[in-house]
């Protein structure tokens, strides 16, 4: 599982009250821009995971809400539970405060909990650039802690003098593979949860990852991050990743800024990963935003299974249930009729076993490679059988096909003058294609040139 992994890394967790910077430092020791940073107290909720490689050692970076303090999120309570309990599991405590107000009672009551630990804990004064601060610095030497380290998170100040003083608290672990790459990455599938508000992603996350991994609640939005971890199944390593709901646009807007960015980060997972599995809310029944969010990965390119969760719900519904809602569910998302559907429950676990071998064949298929002389057979059988149209219903003929590229796969067929198909010879050839090949689960992309 991903705590495993993260373990054999070395695991170092940043803690503080809301607002002192820690999603900005985190984000600037990862290199990425994967925890939301807004002024707003309490923003991050889920406990975020990142990998950071300094002087050839790597190590697991762990971004958590705020621990202590005022924070005006309903959900503060459990964020700051599973803040404490990331923090119990790491082998090094980033304590990150604020320069700018110094000490507070907040900082106090984390630093209290942080003595009774016996964890090494390293302090990072953060918001050094705010001209206040360099008279607050003594003033935190009364936690008990050492070493203290002056940073300013946002501007990179002080960073390698936090990250050397990190790694020199942490066990002997692995060290960065040539070019700074980690090698359990390597082979990864990345798998990202998608779907509308409280359709139960972030129960099937826990559900895969056999833990408290995300935050769960009936209030819609509940996850804000896009949050990610490791599992091992059947010898793969897949990286799961749970996303915010996402609703309609116009709602997204009035949402706020967070919302905002929690939408966008959802869609850049999708780019970013191999399979998005689009879960769909059984009980209530395929809408039109379900659609939407299957006709987005589509466009990103990436593999589709659709996962009908809350199956435990409508098993009384009769024999003929089930065939009604596959074709209600395929009538709606017609542009993503290659996508396998599997029937399931996040919370009673069943059939969760039949999504990752789902997955697992998506993903395959996904990077499927086809001998020129094997595609130009079926293309030459597809078109004897079929008039191919371009623009205008003129004719066009396939000289020759190759495929170009994988993930997704990708062909580019030569004809004459390089004219374009029309979208309907496109999925008639897509067809063919997936008869000949298989691709399941896999959109596939089609080029057009001139010889």
């Amino acid at each position: 599982m991903g705590g495993d992994l993260n373990r054999a890394m070395g695991r170092v967790v940043l803690v503080g009250r809301p607002n002192v910077g820690k999603s900005t430092l985190f984000n600037r020791l990862t290199g990425t821009r994967r925890a939301i940073v807004t002024p707003l107290a309490g923003t991050t909720r889920d406990v975020l995971a990142g990998t950071v490689e300094w002087q050839r050692r790597v190590f697991s970076l762990v971004d958590t809400g705020g621990v202590a303090g005022a924070s005006a999120d309903p959900m503060q309570e459990a964020v700051a539970d599973r803040g404490r309990r990331a923090a119990g599991e790491a082998e090094v405590v980033v304590f990150v405060v604020d320069g700018g107000e110094g000490p507070v009672p907040a900082d106090d009551e984390l630093a209290r909990e942080l003595r009774t630990r016996g964890t090494p804990v390293v302090v990072a004064v953060n918001k050094m650039d705010d001209r206040r601060a360099r008279a607050h610095v003594p003033e935190f030497h009364r936690f008990g802690f050492e070493p203290i380290v002056e940073i300013a998170a946002e501007h990179g100040q002080g960073i390698g003098d936090l990250l050397d003083e990190v790694v020199a608290r942490l066990p002997p672990g692995p060290a960065a593979a040539p070019g700074g790459e980690v090698a359990d990455a390597e082979g990864e599938t990345g798998v990202v949860v998608v779907g509308r508000p409280n359709v139960g992603k972030s129960s099937l996350v826990n559900r895969l990852l056999r833990g408290d991994r995300v935050l769960v609640s009936p209030v819609p939005g509940t996850t804000r991050d896009a949050v990610e971890d490791v599992m091992r199944w059947h010898r793969r390593q897949l990286r799961i990743v749970d996303t915010a709901g996402m609703r309609r646009p116009g709602r997204v807007a009035g949402g706020g800024r967070i919302e905002a960015v929690s939408v966008v980060r959802a869609r850049h997972a999708m780019e970013r990963t191999d399979v998005a599995v689009i879960v769909v809310d059984a009980a209530a029944g395929v809408v039109n935003r379900d659609a939407a969010i299957a006709g987005e990965a589509e466009a990103a390119g990436c593999g589709v299974v659709l996962a009908a969760n809350k199956w435990d719900l409508v098993k009384d519904r009769g024999p003929g249930f089930a065939a009604r809602f596959d074709e209600d569910l395929r009538d709606a998302l017609k542009f993503v009729d290659y996508a396998p559907i599997v029937h399931l429950s996040a919370v009673t676990g069943e059939r969760t076993g039949r999504l990752l071998e789902l997955v697992d064949e998506v993903a395959a298929a996904r990077r499927t490679k086809v001998t020129t002389g094997e595609l130009n057979r079926v293309v030459a059988r597809a078109t004897r059988d079929h008039r191919l149209s371009g623009a205008g219903q003129r004719t066009v003929h396939v000289r020759y096909a190759v495929q170009t590229g994988v993930a997704p796969p990708t062909f580019t067929l030569f004809t004459g003058r390089g004219a374009r198909l029309h979208f309907s010879s496109e999925q008639f050839l897509r067809r063919r294609l997936r008869e000949a090949f298989g691709f399941v689960g896999t959109p596939i992309r089609l080029k057009a040139r001139g010889r």
